[in-house]
C-alpha cells in the first residue's frame, strides 16, 4: 500500500512539474484525474502514509486564525528605481567606478507579491511573504496550493529561494467574471489579487485563485558553488523551480537598453503583468565587491515603465457640485482599462483645464493615471477628429438647483452659492461620514443619497437619529437586522472620535485633514477654536490669512453654530484625544512627500506616524520639501525630487529611520 502511494505521489508530482513548469503534458487529463482520485482514496484509508509532498496536500490545509511571523535570515531588500535611459546609464557608470566591466542579467519585474520558500532535505517547509524585508508572514499552507512551487525538489538539499507570486491576466478576467455574476466586488488588478489571495486564512480559497510563481533569486549562491546570477537561475531550474524564459544575459548597458525598449513595447503580449525590468550584475564576485547600502544592493536596480497612456473616446462632459458648491466638469469616457483599473470618468478640474487642452465632446483622448492612481485626461488626439466633435461650453447655472454660478475672487473655479442646494447638502453629508472624517462604516455615498431622498437624513444631526427609524431601515431592500445593527453601532462609535475628525467633517472651507489636526492639537477643544481670532490663527505656522478668515467666518454664522450645538447635545466628543508628539530629530520639523506604494503602511498610517514624530506631510514636491519617500510605482514626484536634489528615502531606508526612534 505504501509503495503504491509513493508511486502515485511521484507520478503526479512529475506530471504537475511538466505541465505547469515545462508546459508538457505527459499524461491525459483523464489519466491525471484517475490517478489523483486513487491517491485520495488510499490516503483516506491509510492516513499514516500521507507524505508531506503529496499533491493532495496542496488544497487540504486547515483554515488559519492568523499568520505567524517569519524572520528572514538574509533580509529581503528592496531595489532602487530608475525611470529613464539616462538613469539606467548612470547606474552602469557607478558600477564602472569600482573598476568593473559588468555583464548584466535582465529580468522582467512581475507585478505580484514577493515570497521566500525554504526547503529541508528537498521538502518545502516554509513559504513566507516579504513583509517589511526583515520579517514576513508564514503563508506555507497557501504556498502549497501553487502548483508551480514544488513540494519536493529533484535533490534532497536544504535551500531557500525567492520569487514572485502572481495571478495571470486570464485568471483575473475569469475570476472577475464570476464575481460580477455573483454581485461581488471585482478585483482591480493582478497585484492586489495575488496579495489578497496569499493572505486568505482558508487555503482552499487560495487554491481556487490559480496563482502562479516564477523564481528568480538564490540568497546564498556561493554555498552551492555558484559564481554568477545566471548560473543560480539555471540551478534553480534544475531543482524543479519555474524560472522565467524571458531572462536574458547581456554583455553591456546598450544591450540592457535594447531589452528594456523591447519589453516596453511588448509587455502586453505576456500573459502576466509586468511594471518594469530588473537589472543585475551577473558576477557574484563583482556583486560582493559592490556590496550594499543600508537598504538596497548596489549591484541591482529596477527600471520602472513610465505611466501607461491609452486612448478612448470622450463621450460627454458633465458637471458635478461639491460640498463647498464648487462646480467641476467631468469627462464621460468609453470604458477603458488603465493599469489594472477600468476607467469610465475622469475629472477635468475646471473650465481653464478644458480650454487649455482644447478638449471637444467626441474627441479621441489620451488617458493615464496621474501618479499611477488618479485617472487623468492628458490630451485630445487632434488627428482623429472628423468634424462631428462638439465644442465645450461652460454652464452658467448650477446643474442641480439652477441657481446662477459665480467665480470667486482670484479663483478659476465656479461655485453654486445656494447653501440649500440638494447636491451640496448630499456632498456635505458624504464628507461628514467619510473615512478620514467621522468614519461611519456603512454610510457610503449611495446610501446617504438614498437616505437623503427618503427623508431620513437632511443634516448632520439626523445621522445620529437614524436609530429612531430602525424598523423602517430593516424593511428596506438590501438591509436586515444585522446590517442595520452594525450601521447604528458604527454611528454610536463615531461619537467618541477625537476632535480633529469632527473639525474636518464639518467641511470648513480651506480646512483640510492636516489643518484640522494641527488646530485640534493646539486648542484641545472645539469651544476654544470657535472663539479664536484671525490674529491668533495667523501666529500658527502654515495657517495664512485666507485659512484664518475662512475659520472665523464659519464659526460666526448662526446656522453653523446651531449645527454644532445640535451635535454637542447628541453627545459628540469635542475634545482632542489623539496621540501627543513623540519628538524624533530625524522627522521633527521636516516636511515629507510620499509617492508610490509603501507595503509596510497604508498612506494614512504613514502620515500619522510622521506627524507623531513631529514631522509634516505634503502632497506636492517643492523647494520646502525635506524628504520624498518613494515606494513601488512612484510617479512624477520622484523625478521632481531628483531635479530639486531633495533627499530621497525608499521603503528600506524609511523603515530603518523609524526603527531608530
Amino acid at each position: 500500500m505504501n509503495e503504491r502511494i509513493d508511486y502515485l505521489v511521484t507520478l503526479i508530482n512529475e506530471a504537475n512539474y511538466n505541465y505547469h513548469v515545462l508546459n508538457i503534458s505527459l499524461i491525459t487529463d483523464q489519466e491525471y484525474d484517475s490517478y489523483f482520485r486513487e491517491l485520495v482514496d488510499l490516503e483516506e484509508n491509510n492516513p499514516e502514509y500521507i507524505r508531506g509532498d503529496s499533491p493532495t496536500q496542496r488544497v487540504n490545509g486547515l483554515v488559519q486564525e492568523g499568520f505567524e511571523k517569519v524572520i528572514h535570515n538574509i533580509p529581503m531588500l528592496s531595489l532602487p528605481n530608475v525611470f529613464n535611459e539616462n538613469e539606467v546609464r548612470e547606474f552602469d557608470s557607478k558600477i564602472k567606478k569600482f573598476g568593473i566591466e559588468p555583464e548584466y542579467l535582465c529580468e522582467l519585474k512581475i507585478d505580484g507579491i514577493s515570497g521566500s520558500f525554504r526547503y529541508q532535505n528537498g521538502l518545502l517547509v516554509t513559504g513566507a511573504t516579504r513583509g517589511d524585508g526583515a520579517t514576513g508572514e508564514n503563508v506555507t499552507s497557501n504556498t502549497k496550493t501553487i502548483r508551480t512551487i514544488p513540494l519536493n525538489l529533484k535533490e534532497n538539499i536544504d535551500i531557500e529561494v525567492r520569487g514572485e507570486i502572481f495571478m495571470p491576466k486570464k485568471v483575473l478576467e475569469e475570476l472577475n467574471k464570476k464575481r460580477k455574476e455573483k454581485g461581488e466586488q471585482i478585483l482591480q488588478n493582478v497585484r492586489n489579487a495575488a496579495s489578497g489571495s496569499m493572505r486568505q486564512l482558508d487555503p482552499k480559497i487560495t487554491a481556487k485563485r490559480k496563482l502562479d510563481a516564477l523564481i528568480y533569486h538564490l540568497p546564498n549562491p556561493e554555498d552551492y558553488n555558484i559564481s554568477t546570477q545566471y548560473e543560480s537561475v539555471e540551478y534553480m531550474t534544475k531543482l524543479g523551480f519555474k524560472t522565467n524564459p524571458a531572462n536574458k544575459l547581456v554583455k553591456n548597458i546598450d544591450e540592457v537598453i535594447e531589452y528594456v525598449n523591447y519589453y516596453t513595447l511588448h509587455r502586453h503580449d505576456l500573459d502576466y503583468e509586468i511594471d518594469g525590468v530588473v537589472i543585475k550584475v551577473n558576477s557574484i564576485t563583482e556583486q560582493k565587491k559592490l556590496g550594499f547600502t543600508s537598504h538596497h544592493p548596489r549591484w541591482a536596480t529596477a527600471y520602472k515603465f513610465p505611466p501607461e497612456e491609452v486612448l478612448t473616446k470622450l463621450n460627454d462632459i458633465i458637471f458635478t457640485v461639491g460640498r463647498t458648491g464648487q462646480i467641476t466638469p467631468n469627462a464621460v469616457l468609453d470604458p477603458v482599462l488603465v493599469m489594472g483599473s477600468t476607467i469610465r470618468r475622469a475629472t477635468l478640474h475646471n473650465e481653464d483645464f478644458v480650454i487649455e487642452r482644447d478638449l471637444k465632446i467626441g474627441d479621441t483622448v489620451s488617458i493615464r493615471k496621474a501618479g499611477d492612481v488618479i485617472p487623468e485626461v492628458v490630451e485630445a488626439i487632434i488627428d482623429r477628429r472628423d468634424g462631428t466633435e462638439k465644442e465645450f461650453i461652460m454652464i452658467n447655472k448650477c446643474p442641480i438647483c439652477s441657481e446662477k454660478i459665480v467665480k470667486k475672487d482670484g479663483q478659476v473655479d465656479y461655485y453654486c452659492l445656494n447653501t440649500k442646494c440638494d447636491a451640496r447638502t448630499i456632498e456635505r453629508l458624504i464628507h461628514f461620514c467619510s473615512r478620514k472624517a467621522m468614519n461611519i462604516e456603512g454610510l457610503g455615498d449611495r446610501i446617504i443619497e438614498d437616505f437623503y431622498n427618503m427623508g431620513f437624513i437632511k443634516s448632520f444631526a439626523d445621522i445620529y437619529k437614524l436609530k429612531d427609524y430602525k424598523q423602517d431601515l430593516i424593511e428596506l431592500e438590501g438591509f436586515g437586522n444585522k446590517s442595520v445593527d452594525n450601521l447604528l453601532e458604527a454611528i454610536e462609535i463615531s461619537k467618541e472620535n477625537s476632535l480633529e475628525r469632527l473639525l474636518f467633517a464639518l467641511g470648513i472651507e480651506q480646512v483640510g485633514e492636516k489643518t484640522a489636526k494641527e488646530l485640534s492639537k493646539i486648542y484641545i477643544n472645539l469651544n476654544k477654536i470657535m472663539s479664536t481670532t484671525i490674529e491668533e490663527l495667523n501666529f500658527i505656522p502654515d495657517i495664512g490669512p485666507i485659512i484664518a478668515k475662512s475659520i472665523t467666518e464659519y464659526f460666526n454664522i448662526e446656522d453653523n453654530k446651531e449645527v454644532i450645538e445640535q451635535l454637542i447635545n447628541i453627545g459628540i466628543n469635542t475634545t482632542y484625544t489623539g496621540a501627543s508628539i513623540v519628538e524624533n530629530p530625524i522627522f521633527l520639523g521636516k516636511t515629507f512627500v510620499i509617492t508610490g506604494t509603501i507595503s509596510a503602511f497604508s498612506r494614512d498610517e504613514l502620515k500619522e506616524k510622521i506627524e507623531l514624530f513631529g514631522g509634516k506631510t505634503s502632497d506636492s514636491v517643492s523647494k520646502k520639501t525635506s524628504v520624498v519617500i518613494v515606494g513601488a510605482d512612484a510617479g512624477s514626484k520622484y523625478e521632481k525630487a531628483q531635479k530639486l536634489q531633495i533627499e530621497i528615502w525608499d521603503e528600506e531606508m524609511l523603515l530603518n529611520k523609524i526603527s531608530l526612534n
